[in-house]
């Protein structure tokens, strides 16, 4: 806008401009007021003085504003000041993918990367009835950290949600037709520049454009602009890919050339379902690098402080070095859980990795004294148990993120893992740089994996006193935001636990955007809130930045479940099974799930597995409430009844009045047949505080207390479940 040059717009001080189009010009500004980095988009002069355009510039924030996604530039308002019209919104560092196409051909990896999240991102949109209509390359950036943003709203249309007359040159359900032409012409649909009617497909067809090129570096029909470019679009077929990039996966060629059917109708029937095949694409890819990765395990470095009370700097230290090593796409490390069950073991480090199933061994300890720290490693080979490197660091406590980054490091050089820019820098980010503040997040991340009431609430504590001495601790809001989830879930169904969790990961999003970890507890959050799409997105966003995540998965599945997308749940937990083996959760609930859908057999075989996963655990955590509870059901389940009965026994001596504790005692003992003790356990649940009248009558374990007088009176004092 020519009336905008610089200065201050309102409370805004704008400081560069960073792009201009028909629908504006775009300044990187800051926010006076809230003290942030926005971009505020500006109609030009010749614009703002049209209602229509105005209008139009309107409907781009409300459409994109309705949105909320992960993938979408977010917008924070609408304003005017001075008779000047704005948008501010989310400013995306990094640069648009016509920029990255000039670079040269995308490889298949990098390719999936972009073209999921950005797929996803338009699944989100047409799912609440939002064609974007202007997809392009340069409406395309990718992040500094790596995220997919899809900018520019403003051709975007609401669908109508109405079916429309189904007559000759006719619209199709939720079309609009148009006779002015909106968009880029050589990045339209057929039907976009014949003028007629356009839906979701026209996107689908942009899409197939944008992964035609990104892959092949040129577009799939001739011409640049004008007619020459509309005529090939409209008559000519298009390039062939898989003459272009024989080294690709055929599935992708397919895909690609299945969006660039002239005929809507051809098309993929729902970005939703291309997102799905791309993602499917993605993972079997991962997969096949991941067979070929060398592998190590890390167990937990041994603590050899004088007091004996730093534990959790040597669990902490080797959780980094897993959580680094595992955002590696070179790399295969076996989970936290799965080494940790070595630790104090007198096994020799051959017979651990065999046990683990990995190529190499770490294995390290670690010693504090004041303000000094040391700390030995010893990388070994299981094949031949020679060793491969080690190192003895002492240093100052305040060093501890640059060993911890000179150990991955130097295991990344022995086991000669090449790694791109980008995870190069991830090894060199540490998640805060107050050594105060991480020694209380490893004390809470160790409190927290007990997975109990205390350890919730211990964790918690810790989290806070680690958040008071670094307010831009990313990984302790997420922390407390999993605590307050956890507490909600197991615990305490109360408003306060669930704001709770919704606003810390809120805040750890915002500081973190770049880790898998802090999606994870975003999604969480969201699903705890029954917003379910959103938290779909966020699971989606953590298992593309991190596909080994083991919460991802399970946490992906439980929203699956609660939303009944049963089949779903099972492909997830088996998932999250396969990442961590010895977890008993994942094959009990999945053992649940097949009951409910008649599946018996795999419902045992499942359960079985559960079961023995349950009793490896409780020999070694004997006093883990949860393994105990659920390992009891499945005993009762698999006819083992008086054995589940003394595990659920047990379970209860050690927290009687846990709520979630109650309630899964009352179902075994439903299973089991004792009608009257599993209604007065299900009494004291209730008394406890469990408020959720859904659960009771839905879960298949308490169907023999149907038809009880106590179980209806219990429904009655419950009265509508509470939202």
């Amino acid at each position: 806008m020519s009336t905008v040059t610089g200065g201050t717009l309102a409370h805004y001080e704008l400081l560069e401009q960073i792009g201009h189009g028909g629908m504006g010009v775009v300044w990187k500004a800051r926010d006076l007021t809230l003290g942030r980095m926005v971009a505020i988009k500006v109609l030009p002069d010749e614009v703002a003085c049209e209602d229509a355009w105005l209008a139009r510039f309107e409907r781009e924030a409300r459409a994109v504003a309705a949105l909320n996604h992960p993938n979408i530039v977010t917008i924070h308002s609408i304003e005017e000041s001075g008779g000047v019209r704005f948008l501010t919104m989310e400013l995306v560092q990094g640069e648009t993918l016509a920029e990255r196409i000039g670079q040269g051909r995308l490889a298949a990896r990098d390719l999936l990367e972009i073209a999921v999240p950005l797929v996803e991102a338009i699944a989100a949109a047409h799912e609440r009835g939002v064609v974007h209509r202007d997809l392009k390359p340069a409406n395309v950036m990718v992040g500094s950290d790596g995220r997919v943003k899809v900018l520019d709203f403003g051709l975007a249309q609401f669908e109508a949600r109405e079916a429309r007359d189904d007559g000759p040159g006719r619209a199709v359900p939720g079309a609009e037709s148009s006779s002015r032409l909106s968009g880029t012409l050589a990045y339209m649909s057929p039907e976009q520049l014949r003028g007629t009617a356009v839906d979701h497909r026209s996107d689908l067809f942009a899409i197939g454009l944008l992964l035609f090129e990104a892959a092949t570096g040129r577009r799939p029909f001739a011409g640049e602009e004008g007619p020459t470019v509309v005529a090939s679009i409209l008559n000519e077929p298009p390039a062939v890919f898989g003459a272009l990039r024989p080294d690709l996966p055929p599935a992708l060629g397919r895909l690609v050339m299945q969006c660039l059917e002239k005929d809507p109708g051809a098309r993929p029937a729902t970005a939703r379902m291309l997102a799905r095949e791309l993602d499917g694409l993605r993972r079997e890819l991962s997969a096949a690098r991941l067979a070929a990765a060398p592998s190590i395990g890390v167990l937990p470095f041994a603590d050899l402080s004088r007091a004996g009370a730093d534990e959790h700097l040597g669990e902490g230290i080797a959780e980094e070095i897993i959580n680094a090593l595992a955002r590696l796409e070179g790399v295969r490390v076996a989970s936290r859980t799965s080494s940790g069950r070595f630790k104090g073991s007198r096994l020799g480090a051959r017979a651990i990795g065999r046990e683990l199933g990995v190529d190499t061994l770490l294995e390290g300890s670690v010693r504090k004294e004041g303000g000094r720290l040391r700390v030995t490693v010893e990388l070994t080979g299981v094949g031949d148990g020679l060793c491969r490197w080690s190192e003895r660091f002492e240093r100052e406590i305040r060093d501890i993120f640059a060993i911890q980054e000179e150990i991955a490091m130097r295991i990344v050089d022995s086991l000669e893992v090449a790694l791109s820019p980008s995870e190069r820098r991830a090894l060199a980010r540490p998640a805060t740089t107050d050594v105060e503040a991480y020694d209380f997040y490893l004390r809470g991340r160790l409190f927290f994996h007990e997975y109990s009431r205390r350890g919730a609430q211990l964790a918690l504590e810790m989290f806070r006193r680690a958040i008071a001495l670094d307010p831009a601790f990313a990984l302790a809001h997420a922390g407390i935001a999993n605590g307050h989830a956890y507490l909600w879930q197991n615990v305490d169904r109360s408003q306060a636990n669930r704001l709770q969790a919704e606003e810390a990961s809120r805040r750890a999003l915002e500081l973190a955007p770049a880790l898998a970890e802090v999606h994870v507890s975003r999604g969480i959050a969201l699903s705890l809130g029954g917003e379910h799409i959103r938290a779909e997105a966020e699971f989606e966003t953590a298992l593309r930045m991190n596909p080994r995540l083991f919460e991802a998965f399970y946490f992906y599945a439980r929203d699956a479940f609660i939303q009944g997308r049963r089949e779903r749940a099972i492909e997830l937990y088996e998932q999250a099974g396969a990442l961590r083996p010895e977890d008993y959760q994942a094959p009990l609930l999945i053992a649940q799930i097949y009951d409910d859908l008649g599946r018996k057999a795999e419902a045992q075989v499942a359960r079985r597995r559960g079961v023995a996963v349950a009793e490896d655990h409780l020999a070694r955590h004997p006093e883990d409430v949860r393994a105990r509870y659920m390992g009891a059901n499945g005993l009762v389940a698999l006819g083992e009844r008086a054995r589940g009965l003394e595990w659920a026994a047990r379970a209860l001596a050690l927290d009687p009045d846990d709520v979630m504790l109650l309630y899964n005692v009352a179902c075994i003992r439903s299973l089991a047949g004792q009608i009257d003790e599993a209604i007065e356990t299900l009494e004291r649940a209730v008394r406890a505080g469990l408020l959720f009248r859904e659960w009771i009558e839905s879960d298949s374990n308490l169907a023999p207390l149907r038809g009880h007088p106590r179980y209806r009176e219990l429904l009655g004092r419950l009265g509508a479940t509470p939202r």
